[in-house]
């Protein structure tokens, strides 16, 4: 007799979308689906679809289908999934405030499917509003082990955990062949002597674009001009992103628009990703609030060092507490900011002293040193971001939260009361 296979509905950025979410979602639903016993309907929201008709993911034919959505959908069509699909488990990633909706309707979901949470979240202070959100899952596991204290100190009954971000290390790792290195920085840069800089991040607000291309040209002028001209700048990025700056303008306004940064705007496959961290002599990320930065975690794995803001997940990338695995940058500055969503949390800006001096330091190594630092950053991935321990975790708690809480007609450890003891 055939097993009965778990239904799982999922929740996020397309899992074939190149976003850090879907990379992550892509990651967790290949392993659920590699054992054999899973079957996966997700919706894949966050981008623009051209078509909207539900497609099969090969090689897993009907075990895994993606239905493109607008956002991430709706009551609705929630609904609408759960009386016809029947899912045996509701899993969703991102950042709180794209969720309240789903949260709202908690009670029609949960006493029939557990709702299984991948949380991210960048900064204290404890947000204690985020406690009734919190409370409306049956699991929460956390991107960081900021996000996982925090969680913790808010909704201490909930189930939860650390399940840190992975990356391939079949596709993100070090180029062992050096001359191949070379002919392919010769063949981009005319030389294999340029110091080259990556910078992979949505061009947005809080990845501080601006700033960073601005320091970059103080850098330039720090270390002289004759020296300038072997350094070169990438940035991995939408130029004209509508949430960003207009980088070509900031370019052409600053007189970095002679070969000193390099725009590479194609989405481009994971393996070409790589080939970038390889070439690249360190990696930068510079966001005044950062969950994780998979871009820093990819890099590490290529065994290219990272500078890196002493924030969120990023600070735990950058050192284990004994050895470095790049610079780490403290903020210069902790500003409470928040919205009518979310009332507060601390924003860590960076000062371009800071960042420029971060940068020399990385630039007076030898490139010996440099890759010695990165192949220590390499083997700190293999050890606390481990992607086979990552598979193998997601598949142990998504097997032991189905077999504890059960769905439909076994549903256990849900109750849609609470007693409140009035004084």
């Amino acid at each position: 007799m055939t097993e009965e296979k778990i239904k799982l509905l999922t929740i996020s950025d397309h899992p074939l979308s190149p976003s850090g979410v879907g990379t992550q979602t892509k990651y967790v639903i290949e392993a659920l689906l590699e054992t054999g016993k899973f079957q996966i309907l997700s919706l894949a929201g966050a981008i623009k679809h051209e078509v909207y008709e539900p497609t099969r993911v090969e090689p897993y034919g009907e075990d895994w289908i993606v239905q493109p959505v607008d956002g991430y959908g709706d009551q609705e069509l929630i609904r609408s999934l759960i009386r016809t699909q029947r899912p045996d488990m509701v899993w969703f990633m991102t950042d709180p405030r794209f969720w309240e909706w789903l949260w709202s309707m908690e009670n029609e979901i949960r006493p029939l499917a557990p709702m299984v949470y991948y949380h991210v979240w960048d900064n204290y202070p404890l947000p204690k509003y985020n406690k009734k959100f919190y409370e409306s899952n049956d699991y929460i596991a956390c991107i960081s082990k900021v996000t996982h204290e925090i969680v913790k100190g808010v909704a201490p009954d909930v189930d939860s955990s650390y399940i840190p971000h992975a990356v391939d290390p079949e596709i993100f790792i070090p180029l062992d062949d050096e001359q191949k290195r070379k002919e392919v920085r010769e063949e981009y840069f005319g030389t294999d002597d340029k110091f080259v800089i990556m910078w992979n991040n949505r061009n947005a607000k809080r990845k501080q674009t601006g700033s960073l291309i601005l320091w970059y040209s103080k850098f330039l002028e720090e270390i002289g001009e004759e020296k300038a001209k072997d350094c070169v700048l990438i940035l991995h990025t939408d130029p004209s992103d509508p949430y960003g700056q207009d980088i070509d303008t900031i370019l052409t306004d600053f007189s970095l628009d002679q070969g000193q940064i390099l725009i590479s705007k194609e989405k481009v496959p994971p393996h070409n990703l790589a080939a970038m961290y390889n070439i690249s002599d360190v990696t930068v990320n510079v966001s005044d609030a950062e969950g994780f930065g998979l871009a820093t975690l990819e890099s590490l794995s290529c065994g290219t060092p990272i500078i890196a803001t002493m924030t969120g997940g990023l600070q735990e990338q950058v050192t284990d507490g004994e050895e470095w695995f790049g610079v780490g940058v403290e903020p210069s500055s902790k500003s409470l900011i928040g919205s009518q969503q979310v009332p507060y949390i601390y924003e860590d800006r960076i000062s371009e002293e800071g960042f420029v001096k971060a940068l020399i330091k990385m630039y007076s190594m030898s490139r010996e040193e440099r890759k010695e630092m990165g192949l220590k950053g390499r083997n700190h991935v293999e050890k606390n971001y481990n992607f086979d321990n990552f598979k193998k975790t997601w598949v142990d708690l998504m097997l032991n939260i189905h077999e504890k809480k059960g769905s439909w007609h076994n549903r256990k450890d849900y109750k849609p009361w609470s007693i409140t003891e009035i004084k």
